[in-house]
């Protein structure tokens, strides 16, 4: 009877200890989420207050993404060799960095300094993404480690969604209401002035994400967060022999391929909504401006559904395997994701939103799919698959540029466009079957 108890502790989906540390790092899930869809209807704003295409807006997702591939694997050195703690404090450091550096961006009114500025937050949130996806991963028994991290990372698109919502409230409702063509029209003392009064409004929300993660920084420092479960402190660092490790698992190779094409379709799906949207609202005679909030309202709506969607997949997670669930589901996002490039009419828009509900499992599992049974060498493993995420930096300018074409494979090129998601979730569903029915390792 003892043992049977002591069994069904250690099964706990979060052990007692671990409950502080839990909602700590869980709260850092809504933090990145809010900057990811705070940033995602910027390539848009950005196209517009300095007359650029969608191409060179698009270098926004390049910056903030690919902050995360440069920093990832010396984040997972450093916790590796320090603790998980401590890459939390440094990447919070980054990130709040990063946010207040659009004060001095603003008041120089130069798009690059932006991408610097978002280059060096995301590089502390790739030390953060590093840091909390193992850690919540090794806060309690094995069998239950996907389960946690789901339910973590449910709390992601809560960020999300308020990042969306101060994006469209405080920014796109608030930015000058010229369109696209009647600012080409404009001098050039009346496109400075407009350009300065835009990048002011701009500025507020991200110093606003500076302050409050200084804040949060603030009280991690006071907070006793535990290496691990059971405390293990690791002397040794033997960083090849790790990587020979992860290297030879097939599950963990294919995983970090899949993350790359999985943060790819996620990034183009959200980002480009707005394009997607706005052509088609456009198209019915409504002005620009107002197209834009509608789409980013149809935006909020899938974010809403991918929340949703989170809480109920990570419940059937305790019935159905994780390979088979992720295998599904990437069906169901192709398939939506067809009838985005093919329907001409709100259908398409209704597609669109509805490839969230898809989305919903994906990064997690495939992050717990991958990790499963690394043990320490998980610190390392979360790199690879952290630096995966410049999917997101390299897929969205590359659908961008199919764009700007207006037309390409004989239909507006907004729609068709969209066979690049479409290739991602098929590479995702080949994953998820191999996980079901031919890794033998699970």
């Amino acid at each position: 009877m003892i043992k049977m108890e002591k069994t069904e502790i250690k099964k706990r989906l979060i052990p007692a200890g671990m409950l502080l540390p839990f909602v700590c790092v869980t709260s850092l899930f809504f933090a990145w989420g809010f900057a990811h869809d705070l940033t995602n209807p910027m390539v848009k704003a950005f196209s517009k207050i300095f007359r650029m295409s969608v191409t060179d807006g698009a270098l926004v997702q390049l910056a903030f993404y690919g902050g995360y591939f440069v920093m990832a694997f010396p984040a997972a050195l450093f916790i590796r060799k320090y603790s998980y703690k401590r890459g939390i404090v440094v990447g919070l450091s980054l990130y709040a960095l990063g946010a207040l550096l659009f004060i001095p961006a603003a008041m120089w009114g130069i798009y690059y300094p932006f991408l610097i500025a978002y280059f060096i937050m995301t590089c502390g949130m790739s030390f953060l993404e590093t840091t909390a996806n193992p850690y919540i991963l090794s806060m309690g028994d094995e069998s239950t480690a996907t389960r946690r991290l789901n339910l973590a990372q449910a709390f992601n698109p809560m960020g999300s969604l308020l990042g969306m919502y101060c994006a469209m409230t405080f920014i796109q409702a608030k930015l000058n209401p010229l369109d696209t063509q009647a600012r080409a029209l404009l001098s050039p003392e009346e496109f400075e002035r407009v350009k300065m009064e835009d990048l002011s409004v701009v500025v507020g929300p991200y110093a606003g994400i500076g302050i409050g993660i200084f804040i949060l920084l603030l009280l991690v420092l006071f907070i006793r967060m535990p290496d691990s479960a059971g405390e293990e402190k690791h002397a040794s660092l033997n960083v090849r022999a790790s990587l020979r490790r992860l290297v030879s698992i097939r599950r963990y190779r294919e995983g970090v391929i899949t993350q790359f094409f999985y943060v790819g379709v996620q990034i183009m799906v959200w980002t480009f909504i707005i394009q997607y949207g706005t052509r088609l609202f456009v198209g019915q005679g409504m002005p620009e401006l107002e197209a834009e909030i509608l789409s980013q309202k149809y935006n909020m709506v899938a974010m809403v559904i991918f929340c949703v969607s989170r809480f109920i997949c990570t419940f059937f997670l305790r019935f159905i395997s994780p390979g088979k669930l992720l295998m599904t589901l990437a069906i169901g996002g192709a398939l939506l994701i067809a009838g985005v490039i093919f329907f001409q009419d709100i259908r398409g828009l209704y597609c669109l939103v509805g490839v969230s509900a898809c989305m919903s499992l994906m990064f997690p599992t495939i992050y717990g799919i991958a990790l499963k049974g690394l043990g320490d060498d998980a610190k390392l493993g979360a790199a690879g698959l952290i630096m995966s995420i410049l999917g997101g930096s390299v897929m969205p300018p590359l659908q961008a540029s199919i764009i700007d074409r207006e037309m390409f494979l004989g239909m507006p090129a907004v729609h068709s466009s969209f066979v690049i998601p479409l290739l991602c979730f098929i590479v995702i569903m080949i994953y998820g079957y191999r996980t079901e029915y031919k890794f033998h390792d699970n």
